[in-house]
């Protein structure tokens, strides 16, 4: 193997930066912004994203090599316990940490939890406060200074990640203070998950957004089958969603299955631009009892 020549990288950047935050501050919107894809499921119930997810930003002068992460909380019942845990794991292998703030709906419990944590792990954090075409810049100032005087921050830059009102600002503090290196990635790969796992974050994402508030904790999505079809012209789909009750699939499949082909349509539109193909979706309901607090079957779906 011919050996990297030091001088080839100079004055490049490249680190990992975990994106955590409450749940709900708009960590996965984020990311999708930063990447200028969608990789990672959002919605606006809290614990949409239950699973680490890595996102990488090619910028000319660096790579950034995002770690976005669940919403961190105190969490009690066996599933949430994952989940936290699963955040938590990223802060001691980063480079960086970017936490996300929500100016409108402040969880302060959750926040001053993940500040504790922070403030163990030593590592520099940069604060992006999001949501800031949603507030007025007298109460952003305000924010803005309540949040200075809760940790030592690096730097504080606030956002909208919906709108992408200063992320570019944001990405460019994060690249200065990343070490100078060699990139990670190829310059072409966006993240390291599998297609199939994107495809069943991505069904979920739709029962999260279409069915009501009892539904979503409840919901596991497996992808069964995967299989091109027409020499390569389209993916042929089989997935599971897994609910805990069987009224909880009732709602889920809807009156005369309405509500599954609702799920299924959006679910698709989203596969096909991910896939850049056709894509033949069938969707399956089935219940597993109880599963969110069975250790096996958290294991089996991936938690």
């Amino acid at each position: 193997m011919t050996p990297i020549d030091p001088t080839a990288f100079a004055g490049f950047h490249s680190g990992f930066v975990a994106l955590v935050g409450p749940p709900n501050a708009g960590k996965s919107t984020l990311l999708n912004r930063m990447l200028g894809e969608k990789i990672s499921i959002t919605s606006r119930k809290p614990q949409t994203t239950r699973n680490r997810i890595l996102g990488i930003v090619h910028r000319p002068s660096a790579q950034l090599v995002f770690i976005d992460t669940p919403g961190v909380h105190r969490a009690h019942q066996p599933l949430n316990v994952r989940i936290v845990d699963t955040a938590l794991s990223a802060l001691g292998d980063v480079d960086l940490v970017l936490l996300i703030a929500d100016p409108l709906r402040p969880d302060r419990e959750a926040e001053n939890f993940l500040l504790g944590r922070l403030a163990d792990i030593q590592k520099p954090v940069v604060l992006a406060v999001n949501k800031m075409d949603r507030i007025t810049p007298d109460q952003l100032i305000e924010r803005l200074d309540q949040w200075s005087r809760r940790f030592a921050f690096q730097q504080i830059v606030p956002i909208s990640a919906l709108q992408g009102t200063q992320v570019d600002d944001l990405l460019g503090v994060m690249e200065a203070m990343l070490p100078e290196g060699p990139p990670f990635y190829a310059p072409d790969m966006l993240t390291d998950s599998a297609e199939r796992f994107i495809v069943a974050e991505m069904i979920r994402e739709k029962v999260f957004r279409l069915t009501g508030d009892e539904i979503p904790y409840a919901t596991a999505v497996t992808v069964d089958t995967f299989t091109e079809t027409q020499k390569g012209k389209m993916m042929r789909i089989g997935a599971t969603i897994h609910v805990e009750r069987d009224s909880q699939k009732g709602m889920v499949i809807g009156r005369g299955g309405k509500k599954l082909k609702q799920i299924g349509l959006a679910a698709r539109e989203d596969i096909e631009k991910l896939l850049y193909t056709k894509v033949y979706l069938e969707l399956f309901v089935r219940v597993q009892k109880n599963w969110t607090r069975d250790t096996r079957a958290l294991r089996k779906f991936g938690y």
